[in-house]
C-alpha cells in the first residue's frame, strides 16, 4: 500500500493583462484569494474570517446573496470569463472569488483533546490536504495539526478541495511536529501512525479517545522522528499487493474507522 500524490491540474495561469490594482491584491500576503461556492460559502459565514471583497457572475451572486449582505459587501459582477484569467482557465472557480484575509492560528492549547485529531506531517499537494480536511470535518475530527513548512497555503486549491471545511475544522500549524506530538503524549492523546509496512492493521488495533492519527507525506511516508513519537504504527488493509491509497483516502478511511471502532468499544 502506497500514500502517492494525487494528479492535480496544471499550475495557475498569470494573467498579464489584469490591472496593476487587481495583480497587487492577488499578492497581498495579507489576503488570500478563496473559490469555489462551497469555499466562498463557509468563509462568508465563518465570523472570524476577514472578507474585503467578493468578484462573482450573476448566478453565483444570486446564490450568496444573503451572505454577502450580512458581510456588508457589494459583490462586483464579472463573466466567468474575466476570473478564468484571474486564477487560470483550468481553475473550478464556480463564478465566485473572494478577496479575504487568512484566519488566526491556534495552537495547541486551545484546542479540545477529547475525541479525534488529524495530523499531516509534511503533506505538500494543497488537493490531498484539502479533502483530508473535507474527510476531517465529515467525520467530526477536533482539528487538523500540519507544519509550518512543507505545507500548502491555507487559501486557493486548497480550500476549493476542503469545500468549505477549512473554515470548519481548527488548524493548528506547528513548527516542530515531533515535539508536537511529545506534548500530545504528555496529555493522554494515543498518537497512531500509519505505515505501509506496519505489521499491525488498523482493524486489529485497539482505539481509544483522544486519538491523534498521524499520515506522513506523499511517496516517504513517516519522518523517522514521527514514527518515534507514535505510540503504535499500523497499516490499512488492502484487496491486494496492487491496491494503493493516496493520503487523502488513508485519512477518509482511518477516520471513519476510529469514529466506529472508538463509538462501538
Amino acid at each position: 500500500m502506497t500514500y502517492q500524490k494525487t494528479k492535480h491540474s496544471k499550475p495557475l495561469a498569470k494573467d498579464r493583462g489584469r490591472s496593476q490594482r487587481t495583480s497587487a491584491k492577488s499578492h497581498n500576503p495579507e489576503r488570500v484569494l478563496l473559490f469555489g461556492l462551497h469555499a466562498v460559502q463557509a468563509a462568508l459565514a465563518n465570523e472570524k474570517r476577514p472578507v474585503f471583497a467578493v468578484r462573482a457572475t450573476e448566478n453565483a451572486a444570486h446564490r450568496l446573496a444573503p451572505l454577502i449582505a450580512k458581510r456588508g459587501l457589494q459583490p462586483e459582477r464579472v463573466l466567468p470569463r474575466a476570473l478564468d484569467r484571474e486564477l487560470g482557465a483550468d481553475t473550478v472557480h464556480q463564478g465566485v472569488l473572494l478577496e479575504a484575509g487568512p484566519l488566526d492560528s491556534r495552537n495547541l492549547d486551545e484546542l479540545d483533546l477529547s475525541g479525534t485529531l488529524l495530523v499531516l506531517d509534511q503533506v505538500t499537494d494543497p488537493h490531498n490536504v484539502g479533502a483530508a480536511l473535507r474527510s476531517a470535518a465529515a467525520f467530526g475530527a477536533n482539528a487538523l495539526i500540519m507544519t509550518q513548512r512543507h505545507s500548502p497555503p491555507l487559501g486557493g486549491v486548497l480550500a476549493k478541495s476542503a469545500s468549505g471545511a477549512l473554515d470548519l475544522v481548527p488548524i493548528v500549524q506547528v513548527r516542530n511536529l515531533a515535539e508536537a506530538l511529545a506534548e500530545l503524549g504528555e496529555r493522554g492523546v494515543m498518537r497512531l501512525g500509519l505505515a505501509e509496512e506496519a505489521e499491525t492493521t488498523l482493524e486489529a488495533t485497539p482505539l481509544r479517545h483522544p486519538l491523534a492519527l498521524i499520515l506522513g507525506a506523499e511517496g516517504r511516508g513517516l519522518r523517522q522522528l514521527t514514527r518515534e513519537r507514535c505510540d503504535a504504527l499500523c497499516r490499512i488493509s488492502t484487496a491486494s499487493a496492487l491496491a494503493s491509497l493516496n493520503v487523502s483516502n488513508a485519512a477518509a478511511i482511518a477516520l471513519h474507522w476510529a469514529q466506529v471502532r472508538v463509538t462501538r468499544d
